[in-house]
């Protein structure tokens, strides 16, 4: 009897000893901003050897305020402490003084999977209407110049555009030529979407999360959907980071919710990588789901209809 309380009192006394081990810290960039800014907010918690992290779920927290991207967790060390930094911009579109309440940040143990909570510090900003003059007319800055153009100037662009159209056609007609000489072959081509669902398909076959190999499952399907948006979008999504792989989405037409699904898919594999996130298990299903509808909502018509194409060798 008296081996078990003394067991108990450790357990308690090493739990209590890493409670102590976490602390947190939110801020935003600046205290005063104008209507439509962007608010800049961080939450940093700093950790020591055995506890694990979780993503703080900010939403609730914010009524009237606009979360118009979530970055990437930075991960960083300091005094043999790990720093995690999760990245907010925000936006308010009415002016008033805006308090953001105490975030939980839940964490556990390598040794125990009770969640637990370490709250940050509140923040208070203010948001300010922009200065309007109302008594002033709309109009430019300086009034359009009118250059006139001459005669001998419009005679050489006709020129030109001539002699342009007659190069056009001489090469067209020699290559033309030229292509009646080769060989035709007809290769089998695989569009990137059915490459990337093959791939997608044999990764859930292979159940790596059910045996334990968490960060392999993670490596391999965010490799699978870098080396499709490649191929897809024509950008090197295999050498970026998560943020510079959204910039480029943002570059492309994709459907907005697209958008979020890959951020969201993008930013848990990178805590499972680099951040010894351990995810629940719905989340392990959840990222083979995003992975198939990021894929099958990017496929462009003729790339769904047709799958053989035609080359000259």
């Amino acid at each position: 009897m008296v081996g078990k309380i003394s067991t108990i009192i450790s357990i308690c006394l090493i739990s209590g000893s890493l409670a102590q081990d976490i602390s947190t810290q939110a801020y935003t960039d600046k205290n005063s901003y104008s209507v439509g800014d962007y608010i800049n907010y961080i939450i940093e918690v700093e950790y020591g050897n055995g506890i694990n992290v979780y993503t703080p779920n900010i939403k609730k927290s914010l009524s009237g305020i606009e979360i118009l991207s979530e970055e990437a967790p930075q991960v960083t060390e300091k005094n043999n402490r790990k720093v995690v930094a999760f990245r907010y911009i925000l936006a308010k579109y009415d002016s008033a003084r805006v308090n953001i309440p105490p975030i939980p940040v839940l964490y556990t143990f390598n040794n125990d999977t009770t969640r637990n909570a370490a709250e940050t510090n509140g923040v208070s900003f203010v948001v300010h209407t922009l200065k309007v003059d109302t008594q002033g007319d709309i109009k430019d800055v300086k009034e359009p110049i009118k250059i006139p153009l001459p005669w001998e100037i419009l005679l050489l662009w006709y020129l030109g555009a001539i002699l342009v159209i007659a190069l056009i056609l001489y090469f067209y007609l020699k290559t033309q030529k030229k292509k009646r000489r080769k060989v035709v072959k007809k290769i089998i081509y695989v569009p990137p979407h059915i490459k990337a669902l093959t791939a997608l398909h044999k990764l859930e076959s292979e159940k790596l999360w059910q045996a334990g190999l968490i960060k392999e499952y993670h490596t391999r399907i965010t490799e699978i959907v870098r080396r499709y948006f490649e191929e897809r979008f024509d950008f090197l999504a295999m050498e970026l980071t998560t943020i510079e792989i959204m910039e480029n989405m943002n570059r492309i037409t994709v459907p907005e919710q697209i958008k979020k699904i890959t951020f969201n898919f993008l930013a848990n594999a990178d805590l499972v990588k680099f951040a010894k996130y351990i995810p629940l298990d719905s989340i392990n299903e959840e990222m083979m789901r995003q992975a198939y509808e990021i894929v099958e909502n990017t496929v462009t018509d003729s790339a769904s209809v047709n799958s053989e194409k035609v080359y000259v060798q």
